[in-house]
Order: C-alpha cells, then structure tokens, then sequence
C-alpha cells in the first residue's frame, strides 16, 4: 500500500527551484531513505509534505486524501510527525513535559476543563502522563522524566525528540538526519532504534541521511536528489553505485579519478 504519494511536486524560492517536478512514494511500513547533497531540496520536501512551505504546483497524497495546503496541525492530526536537523526540545522543560506536548493533538480536555480542574480533565491528563512514561521507557529513558530536556546527553535528546514525535500517534514518521553529530556507538544504536519503529510500533520511516552506512543497514529503498531533480531510485546498493549519485556528491572530476587511474 502506498502511504505517500507526491505528483510533479514544484517548490520555488523566486528564481531557485528547491524541487522541481518530484515524484515520490512511500510504501506503508517501509524504511525509505532521501538523500542528495546540501542544498539538493530534501528538507524542502518534508516542509511541504508537513505543511510549513506550500508547494507552488503538484499535489501531495497521505493515504489517498491531499494534504498540500493543510496547516501543521492538522497534518499531524492526521498522522505524520517528523524530527528536525538541529534539535528543537523545550530546553527548559523536562523530558516528560515535552512529550506531553507531543500529545496535545489527541487531548480531549478543553482550556474551561483545565481553568476549573473537571474530573474530565484530570483524567486525561492521568492518562496522558501514563502514556507519556510508557513512551520514555520504551525510548530508553525510564526514569529520566523529571531531568529537563537540555541536561540530557545528546544521543538522549534524539530519543527524546522522537519520542515526542511519536507522542501525536504518526503512522509516518520523517527524521531529518537523525544520526547527525552521533559517535559511531550512538549510530548504531539508533539505527537499531529506527527499525524497532517499523518492526515493533509498525511505523513507516522516511529519513534524510548523509551517512551512507546508516543508509545502506536500514533502507528498503533510497531516493537521490540533486538541485530539486530526482537523479535515482532503487534499493541501497543500486544507489550507492549509479554513476550520477557518485558525480553529485564527488563531483564529475573527482568521481572519474578511479577509472583514469586504473586506466
């Protein structure tokens, strides 16, 4: 079943062109990976796809309904989280507050219930902070609910920010590089956590990623971008081999460098 489906997808910022025509899609309970150059449009998708930038042209699908033109919030309500590059936890809130927030799109408490304590609301908040505590310990940081979000480790915080995520209930999730400043240890971790999503929550994955070993263990299957351009498609190793991925990343010179020097 295809979860995502873009058609002749166009973002323009004046007269640069972040993506240009993109045709994708995602298939439920996959693994897919986005990867291309800085600057090659990749982020630029998931900010259309979770309705910060409007797409200029094309349309956008989330199981058969369009979602190009949808607000933030109810694109979430709707089923898609995501993560970003850099960090962006409530620094001074602790870990079990933030995943709180994660939860406010599904909270069935009014602001009148909340002013007046109703029994209602007590419940609900009961029952969020029970999910939310599940939801750390799931994640690795049992116990850990009190510390606030800018004093845990940095591999911690990563969790933690997925965990959020995964506090508005996503059937797709969109990481946005999440390995990205991890040691060797922690990215081997993660990337272990990544396939816990798809294979223990049943979640489909769609991540940026510049670590092609990271790309290579845990894609069912990789697109490439390149200035907006789809230039390939088709499983890690397809990828990781084609003659155009290799001159976008290396550059036309350095990328024959090989085959002269054999020659």
């Amino acid at each position: 079943m295809i979860l995502l489906s873009s058609r002749d997808l166009i973002k323009r910022f004046g007269g640069l062109v972040a993506l240009d025509r993109f045709n994708f899609e995602v298939e439920a309970r996959s693994i897919r990976g986005l990867i291309g150059p800085n600057g090659s449009g990749k982020t630029t998708y998931f900010n259309c796809v979770t309705g910060f930038y409007r797409a200029d042209e094309g349309e956008t699908l989330f199981r058969g309904t369009r979602i190009d033109g949808l607000t933030p919030d109810l694109v979430t309500k709707l089923g898609i989280a995501r993560t970003y590059q850099n960090i962006r936890l409530f620094a001074n809130m602790t870990a079990l507050e933030n995943i709180l927030v994660g939860m406010h799109p599904h909270l069935k408490s009014t602001w009148i219930g909340a002013l007046f304590g109703t029994a209602t609301t007590r419940r609900d908040e009961e029952e969020a902070t029970a999910a939310a505590r599940e939801l750390l310990a799931w994640v690795g940081l049992k116990g850990k609910g009190d510390l606030l979000a800018k004093n845990l480790p940095y591999g911690e915080q990563r969790r933690l920010e997925i965990a959020r995520a995964l506090a508005s209930r996503p059937s797709l999730l969109l990481l946005d590089e999440p390995t990205a400043g991890m040691n060797p240890r922690e990215t081997v971790e993660m990337m272990n956590f990544i396939r816990a999503l798809r294979d223990d929550r049943g979640i489909t994955i769609l991540l940026i990623e510049h670590q092609m070993r990271v790309v290579l263990g845990i894609c069912d299957r990789v697109t490439v971008l390149d200035h907006g351009v789809k230039i390939a498609e088709g499983t890690p190793r397809e990828v990781h081999d084609d003659a155009k991925v290799i001159e976008a990343y290396l550059g036309a010179r350095r990328a024959a460098a090989p085959a002269t020097a054999k020659a």
